[in-house]
This record gives structure tokens, C-alpha cells and sequence, in this order.
């Protein structure tokens, strides 16, 4: 037999370059409704219909706060009988819109992380069988498969400006979109871009032009959500307390330097008592120095007290960009004069860099687990289970990283820390729902959804201390799951798992200081007072600016 024969492959080879061939399909497709890459508004629909085939998975790009809305309104009147069974794979649910497809009949399957204010009609559709979630995410595991197994066919993001060769610049709500983009060009994909406007030349590249199919100037700006403000003339006395309560109790002990807070009036209370309540403490350059987190306006008056020495954002927050600009020491700011900011960074940040992860729920059970997927509602989580977890891959020490983790595991043969993750909530919350429970409604949305887990937003065995107005609980001290138990009621308050309570074991786990109550750490109650904060309506915070700070219409409440 000759030699090549011997060498040859038994069967032909196969093409290895059919995603490619399938764009290119589609580009032909399309080509008749775009001038290059531009893409008049007036022909989005028919350019959707053009590129999107039935099944494709489909990311709209919908993040916290940046929204390509413009393109989820256009999806929306895409005929139904051309674009079905789309599998949407995006960050969040954000949008009427985003729903409206589910409803129209074409989306067959979900993956997201948060669904926000489209959480009472996304619970109605999966009771009703007319939606299939394939998981509620976090954001780094859902941009992970974007890399994986949940790649996008095509993708609909939002910009701040396209030059004319279709290059894009993000401005200081880069958050989700290179994730999104990268995943979707280099796998064959489709990456269509809505922008506010079309110019000569950008302030920056943030998303070269050949990483883009088509760009369409939308009627109107994208939509950008205020999610992370929060007036501080909502915050109450209970949420200062649990605020005094946090920092003298948590921050100060650990000493706490690096952290991300979650969204919320608990978090936002803190926030304003550092140049306050924590300077009187003589906690200032020991505490709250390095953060993940957006540019929430109510860390104004810390950051000008000169509490924070740098902070790293998801996104940005509308109102924010003269301030954050002005402030280039402390936020990453490009040398065009915007922020940057990136999601999948930062959450990669809070998960390995952040010794303290504090945020709120909406139910907690008595092994500690938390969701916000309650019934007739499904949040989701985002950030949250990245922020909310131990990084067991974490190898650099820090002292409040080694502490949690000597209190947590003893002395065991080989030393290892461990993350501080902290829920702070009230017993109650509205409508007098208890936030303490037996058992999480997540059981129940599982079988309802025929999801193989239940949504869990933080696990117990994450989970290291909850603070509420009764005070504290170290679950690290714990040592059998009895007392864990016992320490989650003993901070229950009045709820009915507050009341079952073990008194003398509550008792016995107070002598040993792993439940402190206000008293305790040496706070009285009565000085938990509004008068503790440093800005105590928006007004004070634009003050607090220097003028810098824009906020939104719906907070000008002056």
C-alpha cells in the first residue's frame, strides 16, 4: 500500500468553519437594509429578521442599569411566525419588553441573573408553563458559558456614540458589553449596536469596529437605570442602627478595608455614617478604604471626608459622570474624562479581592440560606452569590480574611481564611412579611419550575454574620449546627422563628458574644438618630459634591 494511503484520513474531512459560513449567510441577508455597518432606524425590524433564525440564542443586552431598549422594542415587532423559540441568555429582565417576547410566544427558554421590576410577570409566566428558566445565574457564571455553552447567536447592545467605521464608545456604562461582544464575534455571531449618536471621531475605542456587524443611531438614548440611589431622606432609625450597628460591631473589629456593599437604604445608612459615627470612632484610614461597588451617590460625603482611597464600579449611575471624572484618583477614569467601568471585572474583584461581602434579602432560613425568589416573585440575584461567597481560590491574606477564617475553622493543620458575608436586614419587611422563615418559598418556585435546584441566593455555609435591629450574629462561632440554629432565632425578633427561640441557649450564645446585642457593642438605641447621617436628603448630597452630582428628575424632591 503507498505510504500516503497508509496516512490518510478513513473519511473525508468535515467543514470546520460552518458558524462562519452561517454569518455570512446572514450578513448577505441583511445587506440589502444597511449602508456598510449602518443601519437606518427606520429598517431595524427587517434587519432582525434578516439575521435572527428560529432557535438562535439571543442576548438583549439588559444589565443593571444600561438597556438597549431601542432594539428590544424592535424584536418586539418582529413577526412571531419568522423569530421563534429564541433562547434569551442576558445578565438581567429588565425591560416590559424583554417579557412581552416570552408572552408573544417567541421565547422558549431563559438564562438570566435578575429580572428587577419584570419579577411579578416573569413568576406568572413560569406558573403558567409558558417559559422554561434553564438557571438564574450569577453574573460571572452566566459570562462564563457566554464562553462556554451559552454563547450568543446574536447580540443587541447599547452605546454611547459609533464613529462611522463602527467603532463603539461605552462611556462610563461599559458594564456587561465586552463580555457580551467578545463571546458573540469570535464565535461566528452576529453583534448589532444601538448608539445615541454618530460621530467623526470618539473620545476612545472601547469596542473596535470589526467586533461589529451593524450600528443603527436609535430616536432616543438607551435607557440608563438609577438602581444604585437611594434619598437618604428615606433611611430610618432602625436602618442608622443597624448602620452603628455594622461598623462598630463588624467593620471596626475585622477591620475592614476592602468591601462591596449591595443595593439598599441598610448598605446606603452605612455608607453615611462613615464621616460621621465612624470618624468619631477614630475609624477613619482603618476602615472602608478599598470597594467594588458603583458610584452610589450617598458615598459622596465619605469620599470627601476622605474615607475612600479607590473604588472600582460595575457601572455607573446616572447623575454620577461629572463627579466620578472629577474624582480620577479615586474612580478609574479614562484620559478621555469618563469612568470605566466593566461587570465582569468588578464582580471578579468582589469575589477575590473584598474581604466583606454586605447586602440584604428577602427571606433567610435557619441554616442560614437566603433568596429573593419568593412567591409571585422572581428576582433573581446578580451580583450578589459572587459577592456573597467564599473564594476558595483565594491565596493572598489579609488580617480580617485570616480572622474569619481562625473563627470559622479552628485550628485546623493547614490555615486558610475565609470571607465575611453579612446579610443586614430588618425582622420584618414590607407588608409585615417576615424575613426569617422555616422554608424558603425557593423550594416550592423549584417545583413549580422544575428548576433541579432551588434558587438560592446565598448558602448558609457562606453565610457569616446577619445583623437586624436586635443585633448581631457571629455564625462563625458556632459550633454545632444547634447553635447556628439558635443564633439565626436569636436575632429573629418577633417574627415566628424569632419566637420559637431556645431562650437559656440564646442566652448562653450572648455570654459567649456570638449574639451581641446593641447594648452590647455599647450603642444606645436612643442615639440612633437621622441626625447621625451626613446628608440627609439628595439636596445634601449635591452639596456635599461641590455641585458635581446631577441626580436624576425623580429625586429632585427640593
Amino acid at each position: 500500500m503507498p505510504k500516503d494511503a497508509m496516512n490518510a484520513p478513513a473519511t473525508p474531512p468535515g467543514r470546520w468553519d460552518n458558524l462562519a459560513r452561517s454569518r455570512a449567510v446572514r450578513l448577505a441577508r441583511a445587506a440589502s437594509f444597511a449602508a456598510g455597518r449602518l443601519v437606518s432606524a427606520d429598517h431595524i425590524v427587517a434587519l432582525l429578521e434578516a439575521v435572527i433564525e428560529p432557535g438562535d440564542r439571543v442576548c438583549i443586552e439588559g444589565n443593571n442599569q444600561k438597556q438597549a431598549d431601542f432594539l428590544a422594542r424592535s424584536l418586539v415587532k418582529t413577526d412571531p411566525a419568522r423569530l421563534r423559540d429564541l433562547h434569551l441568555v442576558q445578565s438581567v429582565l429588565a425591560l416590559p419588553e424583554h417579557i412581552d417576547l416570552i408572552e408573544r410566544g417567541q421565547v422558549s427558554r431563559i438564562d438570566f441573573s435578575f429580572s428587577g421590576p419584570q419579577a411579578g410577570r416573569l413568576a406568572r409566566l413560569v406558573e403558567s408553563g409558558k417559559i422554561t428558566i434553564g438557571a438564574i445565574h450569577t453574573y460571572l457564571e452566566l459570562f462564563a458559558r457566554y464562553f462556554v455553552d451559552l454563547t450568543p447567536r446574536v447580540a443587541l447592545i447599547a452605546a454611547q456614540a459609533a464613529d462611522r467605521e463602527g467603532n463603539l464608545y461605552t462611556g462610563p456604562n461599559t458594564e456587561d458589553t465586552p463580555a457580551i461582544v467578545e463571546a458573540t464575534a469570535f464565535k461566528g455571531g452576529i453583534v448589532i449596536a444601538q448608539v445615541n449618536e454618530i460621530v467623526d471621531k470618539l473620545p476612545r475605542v472601547d469596542i473596535p469596529a470589526d467586533w461589529v456587524n451593524f450600528v443603527v443611531q436609535a430616536p432616543t438614548p438607551h435607557y440608563i437605570e438609577p438602581l444604585f440611589t437611594r434619598d437618604p431622606a428615606l433611611i430610618t432609625e432602625i436602618q442608622v442602627l443597624m448602620g452603628m450597628i455594622a461598623i462598630k460591631g463588624l467593620y471596626a473589629e475585622y477591620g475592614i478595608t476592602r468591601l462591596n456593599h449591595g443595593i439598599g437604604f441598610d448598605t446606603a445608612a452605612i455608607e453615611l455614617l462613615l464621616p460621621t459615627y465612624a470618624a468619631e470612632l477614630g475609624l477613619k484610614g482603618k476602615i472602608c478604604t478599598h470597594w467594588a461597588l458603583n458610584p452610589h451617590p450617598t458615598l459622596i460625603p465619605a469620599i470627601e471626608a476622605g474615607f475612600v482611597e479607590s473604588v472600582h464600579s460595575f457601572g455607573s449611575e446616572v447623575g454620577m459622570e461629572r463627579y466620578t471624572a472629577a474624582r480620577p484618583d479615586i474612580f478609574f477614569v479614562g484620559q478621555d474624562g469618563s469612568m470605566r467601568s466593566n461587570r465582569a471585572f468588578c464582580q471578579a474583584a468582589g469575589h477575590y479581592a473584598c474581604d466583606l461581602f454586605i447586602g440584604s434579602t428577602l427571606q433567610i432560613d435557619l441554616q442560614g440560606n437566603s433568596s429573593t425568589a419568593t412567591k409571585g416573585r422572581i428576582a433573581g440575584f446578580g451580583g450578589a452569590p459572587n459577592m456573597g461567597a467564599d473564594a476558595r481560590g483565594r491565596r493572598h491574606a489579609s488580617p480580617a480574611w485570616l480572622r474569619a477564617g481562625r473563627e470559622g475553622r479552628g485550628n485546623i493543620a493547614m490555615p486558610r481564611g475565609q470571607k465575611l458575608v453579612v446579610q443586614i436586614v430588618e425582622t420584618f419587611r414590607e407588608h409585615m412579611q417576615p424575613t426569617f422563615v422555616e422554608r424558603l418559598d425557593a423550594w416550592d418556585l423549584a417545583a413549580m419550575a422544575n428548576m433541579e435546584l432551588p434558587p438560592v441566593m446565598i448558602y448558609g455555609e457562606d453565610l457569616t454574620h446577619i445583623i437586624t435591629e436586635e443585633g448581631i450574629a457571629n455564625l462563625l462561632m458556632c459550633a454545632t449546627p444547634q447553635e447556628r440554629e439558635q443564633a439565626i432565632r436569636g436575632v429573629a425578633g418577633y417574627t415566628p422563628v424569632g419566637m420559637a427561640r431556645d431562650l437559656r441557649m440564646v442566652e448562653n450564645l450572648r455570654d459567649r458574644g456570638i449574639i451581641r446585642r446593641p447594648e452590647d457593642l455599647g450603642i444606645r438605641k436612643r442615639d440612633a438618630t437621622r441626625d447621625l447621617l451626613a446628608a440627609r436628603s439628595v439636596k445634601d448630597l449635591v452639596h456635599a459634591s461641590g455641585g458635581l452630582y446631577d441626580p436624576p428628575q425623580q429625586f429632585r424632591n427640593w
